[in-house]
């Protein structure tokens, strides 16, 4: 039987992540929100936030998938 694998999260991934993900959102709130078709302060806050929260959320995917298939093809290398 097949031992279990370790578990590969810790506290230095997740504030990695966490970090990578506020700036990537931070940038893209900055390049989105002159794009938001207002004048409202607070529409334009909403509709930015929005949309970087949304891509921010895809970037957060990518990162992991990324991690994923990085320790698949190290560990077909090790074999």
């Amino acid at each position: 039987m097949a031992q279990p694998e370790k578990q590969r999260l810790s506290p230095v991934t997740l504030a990695v992540d966490a970090v990578l993900v506020l700036a990537f959102f931070a940038f893209l709130y900055r390049l989105v929100s002159p794009h938001v078709p207002s004048t409202d302060p607070w529409m334009i806050l909403i509709w930015g936030s929005l949309c970087a929260a949304c891509m921010s959320g895809v970037f957060w995917l990518c990162i992991q998938m990324f991690r994923v298939v990085l320790r698949a093809q190290r560990a077909a290398n090790r074999k």
